[in-house]
This record gives structure tokens, C-alpha cells and sequence, in this order.
């Protein structure tokens, strides 16, 4: 991938976002200081201003996309990145902002601004992949940052990351939780939701709110059928699933059935 003896280059770019993931990245503190040994960090002016030039080998990019000038410098960062990674939910599914897509915009920003003629802002936020495409996505808000480091890790061997696509659940049984539908009729998308969180709401007796968007086998109506029998009316069964994912396709396909 590299010439020998040469660092893989590495930038970290910011779109419509809270900057959390990014922040991730900082949070793993013993093993950023030996992928700093292993990659050159080109542009992330989350930590320095200094900048290098592209292309760049790896790009890593948080949050979504939301105005026209965010398209135009999502391909531009496209063009100069050999492995673009996705990571967070804003990036992989909108992330919570996607709620907009729900409404009507110009009433938020009427609502927001003092000078809503001075915004510029499209009608929906949307995922990274919807513009460009995305070489892998780390889910997660935030992301778990040895999921992360997994992927760059991968990268750096030349092999294909090992990230989970199974279940919260999954993870709620290896810690051997009490589940919190079944035990406690307590609302839980943690049948439908991707692993990476280590089960942390579920491990304090609150159902899971869907972070790392859905499983690779999310079987969303049959979960809105069991919360709808244990009492969730349609406007609650749409209020689980519009959250930190709204704009992951399974999940917005569940809400939108039970929006009346």
C-alpha cells in the first residue's frame, strides 16, 4: 500500500456533526501514541493546524451532510483518499440531525434564526455513502474506539476489519444480563441494534436507543410488534425508532409504518 519506509498518511475530515467521534480517536490514548508511530496524520484540525497536502491514504470522516457545500467538499475529499472510512452516526445514517427529514426545514430555521434568508441548508441531512463511495463504516454515536482502531489496524495489515454485525443482545447474554423487553417490559431496540456499545444502557436497567444503528439482521416489525404489545402506542413505536439512526433505511422504514 505504501512505498518501504514510508508512514500510510492519514486525515480526519469534519462535516455536520458534534465533533464526539473525532473525539474517540483522542480517547484512546495509549494506542494513539503507537498509531502515530504507525501513520502520518495529515490533516486533523481537531489536534493541530498544521496541514499536509493529499491524497491522502486513509480519510476518516464524521458527520453528515447537510448543505451543498458539504457535497462539493465531500468530493473533494473523495478524489484525494485512497480508504475512505464513514464513522459515527451522522456519518453512516444522518445521525440525530436526520430528524429534519421528517418536517419541513424552513420552519426550523424560521424558528432558529434571526436572518433565516442567510442560511443556506438542504432539505434533508444524509449519510456519507449517499454522495460518494465509502470504502467501510464504523456505527456507533459515538463510535467505539477499538472498533476503530481495529480498522486501521486492518488497514495497516492488509487484511479485511473484524468488526460485529450481530445484536446488542448478543451482548447482553456474554454479560449475562437481565433482559430488560422480556424481565422488565422496559422498551429495547437492542434485538434490532448492531453490538459495539458493550450493551451500556442494558447493563443499567434502561433499553437500548439504537446508537449503532441496525444489526445486519434487524427484524424491526417483529420488535414494533412486541412493543406495540406491551403497550407502546404508534407515536412511541416512531419515537423509538427517530432517534441517533433516524435515516438508517430499516429503521426509518419501521417509523414511517407507524407514523398515522
Amino acid at each position: 500500500m505504501t512505498g518501504p519506509g514510508r508512514r500510510p498518511s492519514l486525515a480526519v475530515w469534519k462535516f455536520a456533526s458534534c465533533d464526539g467521534c473525532q473525539l474517540s480517536l483522542l480517547d484512546m490514548e495509549d494506542e494513539l501514541l503507537a498509531l502515530v508511530e504507525a501513520v502520518k496524520i495529515s490533516y486533523f484540525l481537531e489536534v493541530t493546524r498544521a496541514v499536509a497536502p493529499g491524497p491522502y491514504d486513509v480519510s476518516l470522516v464524521e458527520g453528515s451532510v447537510t448543505t451543498q457545500d458539504d457535497v462539493e467538499r465531500l468530493q473533494r475529499v473523495r478524489a484525494q483518499s485512497r480508504f475512505l472510512v464513514t464513522i459515527g452516526a451522522c456519518a453512516t445514517s444522518g445521525g440525530i440531525q436526520s430528524l429534519r427529514n421528517y418536517a419541513v426545514v424552513g420552519d426550523y430555521v424560521a424558528a432558529v434564526y434571526a436572518n433565516p434568508a442567510y442560511i443556506r441548508t438542504l432539505s434533508s441531512s444524509t449519510p456519507i455513502s449517499c454522495h460518494v463511495p465509502v470504502d467501510f463504516e464504523i456505527r456507533g454515536c459515538p463510535i467505539n474506539p477499538h472498533q476503530l482502531l481495529e480498522v486501521l489496524t486492518a488497514y495497516l495489515a492488509g487484511r479485511a476489519p473484524r468488526i460485529p454485525t450481530h445484536t446488542v443482545c448478543q451482548e447482553c447474554k456474554a454479560a449475562a444480563n437481565v433482559c430488560v423487553l422480556v424481565a422488565g417490559a422496559t422498551a429495547c431496540l437492542g434485538p434490532v441494534t448492531r453490538a459495539g456499545c458493550g450493551a451500556i444502557c442494558p447493563l443499567v436497567g434502561r433499553g437500548c436507543f439504537g446508537c449503532f444503528g441496525p444489526a445486519a439482521t434487524a427484524n424491526t416489525a417483529s420488535l414494533a410488534a412486541r412493543l406495540s404489545a406491551d403497550g407502546a402506542k404508534p407515536a412511541d413505536v416512531v419515537r423509538m425508532f427517530r432517534s441517533f439512526t433516524a435515516g438508517a433505511p430499516e429503521f426509518a422504514k419501521e417509523s414511517a409504518a407507524h407514523d398515522t
